[in-house]
């Protein structure tokens, strides 16, 4: 199948199933993105186990998923939960001793270069599983909702396909000025500009669809995704070129894998977490 199709179907595909997940229940868009994060973390550290290191992929792998867990089921803590002022606050705390263990486990290993082997292993768990379960906070009931849905998280899901829909296919017809090169050769300003330009067009008519949401959070929403977005791609393209391949798996027909499917929200996540929970939205 042409790429470009394969590309198109497996798109769409996603964001059907994404989007009716987030409709039907926020448990359901839960274990659905459980089930990524937990691939996500195996093909990270299939990824980086080379010669040099030997990342800790079982630890990695669970650790990162129960961290994932923690944020998951902190909601369905009663409030009469001992020390219950800090129920709020356990997903943040609990994952600093799963952290350390990764200290203890590389003592018994007898591997060569075992720090190295340990900052691999933090760095999939950061990289991975707190992006993406800092998405879980915008799916609860609490948070602004709007014809069933949590407004904030679908805009999230939207601009961020828009803004790399656009940019590819705009990139890939008429765009010939290099962005980055030396780490992503496909990519082009013509691309980039082209698809900031369109999530911009997407943000307005949100803001006018959902003004429950002030038009300046929609706005802020849209250049957060295209500015960090654009970054999330870079620093996964960083990666892959360090490693010596094109894509980060085979599991997504014309994508690769989920890291190279997922990697803009990777980076841009977080920074979109921070704004909403500073504006006390979340």
């Amino acid at each position: 199948m042409n790429n470009f199709w394969a590309r198109t179907i497996t798109g769409l595909s996603m964001v059907f199933i994404l989007l009716a997940a987030i409709y039907f229940s926020g448990w359901v868009f839960a274990i659905i993105f459980f089930l990524i994060t937990l691939l996500a973390l195996w093909e990270f550290f299939t990824l980086v186990d080379q010669d040099e290191t030997s990342p800790q992929k079982w630890f990695g792998t669970i650790a990162g998923s129960l961290i994932y867990l923690i944020m998951m089921l902190t909601p369905l803590l009663p409030t009469d939960f001992p020390r219950g002022d800090w129920v709020p606050f356990l997903p943040f705390i609990l994952p600093i001793p799963i952290l350390f263990l990764a200290f203890i486990l590389e003592i018994y290993r007898n591997k060569s270069r075992p720090f190295a082997n340990i900052a691999i292993s933090l760095l999939g768990i950061i990289y991975i599983s707190v992006p993406l379960s800092l998405l879980l906070t915008f799916a609860r009931p609490e948070v602004m909702h709007k014809w069933g849905v949590p407004v904030v998280l679908v805009g999230y899901f939207a601009f961020t396909w828009i803004y790399d829909t656009g940019a590819y296919l705009y990139g890939k017809q008429f765009g010939k000025h290099k962005f980055f090169e030396r780490i992503s050769p496909k990519k082009t300003w013509e691309g980039t500009i082209a698809g900031a330009i369109i999530t911009l067009l997407f943000a307005t008519l949100f803001s006018l669809i959902v003004n429950e949401l002030p038009y300046f959070d929609w706005y802020m929403l849209a250049l957060m995704v295209i500015f960090f977005g654009t970054h999330g791609d870079l620093a996964e393209s960083m990666l892959k070129r360090s490693l010596g391949i094109k894509d980060s798996g085979k599991i997504l027909p014309g994508h690769g894998g989920l890291l190279d499917r997922f990697d803009t929200m990777l980076i841009s996540a977080p920074f979109v977490f921070l704004y909403f929970f500073l504006r006390n939205l979340i």
